[in-house]
Formats: structure tokens, sequence, C-alpha cells
């Protein structure tokens, strides 16, 4: 019962970290286009290097969730009670 209990955990760890991740990226991304819009907005002629540069950082933002995802998904798949868990449940 008690790895059973241990898989709940960390699939309500792995979901609620998903959940920050997202929220957070999602914001950060937000603010970063918005800033590079006002940036193209008040100089045009600088859009290419504006642009190149919002990319880059985006996809900063970006490996940062990403990471998140690998993290939650180490937390819910490669637990070490993964064998009493599989025994508990039938399988």
């Amino acid at each position: 019962m008690e790895a059973l209990q241990f898989f709940v955990v960390s699939s309500f760890a792995a979901a609620l970290a998903i959940a920050i991740a997202a929220f957070g990226c999602g914001i950060a991304q937000g603010m970063g286009l918005k800033s590079a819009v006002e940036g193209i907005a008040r100089n045009p002629e600088s859009s290419g290097k504006v642009t190149v540069t919002m990319l880059i950082g985006l996809a900063m933002i970006e490996s940062l969730c990403i990471y998140a995802l690998v993290i939650s998904l180490i937390l819910i798949y490669a637990h070490p009670q993964a064998a009493a868990i599989a025994k508990l449940l039938g399988a």
C-alpha cells in the first residue's frame, strides 16, 4: 500500500510541476514577445536583429518547460518502487 501511495504523490507532484512550469513559461514568453513587438514598433529597421534575438530567447524559455516535462516523466515512470506498484496493480 505504501508503494501505491508513493505513486499517487509522485503523479501529483509531476502534474503540479508541469502546471507551474507551463504557467511560468507562458508568462515569460508573453512578456518577451510584448517587448520584442514594442522594440520593433519603435524602430522598424531593427526588426531582423530583434526577431532573431526573440526567437533564441523563446527557445531558451521553452527548454525550461521541456526540462520540467522530463523531470515529471521521471517522477511518474522511473521511480524505485515501480515493481511493487506493478505487483499491487496485478500487472
